[in-house]
């Protein structure tokens, strides 16, 4: 019984100023694709969190390529995902001298790619 390791490339964006729900919807579109197919998903898809999945994708690539000698046409997207990060608490002021809290989420987004056989 031989046990097959398969390799895989991380790219991690930890503290990204945009709530992991919105990340989600994009991460979802490109899950289990190819990294050429995602890679344009992605380019046009007119979310927020794109621009930010996009360059965090093109690091994945390239630890891939350079750090794990992993061919660019047999990469795919084996896993993405969005965590909550700590969130940023501020306070606006609201009527009768009262204050509105207001929450800036953050999230940590992990893309992991691997070869395909």
């Amino acid at each position: 019984m031989e046990e097959t390791i398969a390799r895989e490339a991380k790219a991690t964006l930890k503290f990204a100023r945009i709530s992991a729900r919105k990340v989600k919807i994009v991460a979802d579109l490109i899950k289990g694709k190819d990294v050429d197919e995602a890679m344009s998903i992605v380019k046009f898809t007119p979310k927020a969190s794109s621009e930010i999945i996009e360059k965090l994708l093109k690091s994945a690539i390239a630890n891939a390529e350079n750090n794990h000698d992993m061919k660019h046409e047999s990469l795919y997207v084996a896993e993405i995902f969005a965590n909550q990060g700590p969130t940023l608490k501020r306070i606006r002021p609201a009527a009768k001298g009262s204050a509105v809290r207001i929450r800036k989420r953050t999230s940590h987004i992990t893309i992991v790619l691997k070869e395909r056989e």
